[in-house]
């Protein structure tokens, strides 16, 4: 998993965090923890995608 961001768009729903935690974190918005180690995580991070119901969540691997 080479990189995880988040769109325009999102809701701050708490899904991501949810799944993800390690990954994901909401403040005011969602947000992409600096320093996460994509590659631990990447099941919780497609899962995290796969889930968000306004399909902000993109990453590339």
């Amino acid at each position: 998993m080479k990189k995880v961001w988040i769109e325009d768009g999102c809701t701050s729903c708490g899904l991501c965090e949810d799944t993800a935690p390690e990954v994901f974190e909401i403040d005011e918005f969602s947000t992409v923890i600096e320093g996460a180690n994509f590659s631990d995580y990447k099941d919780e991070i497609i899962e995290a995608a796969d889930s968000c119901p306004v399909d902000v969540i993109k990453y590339e691997e």
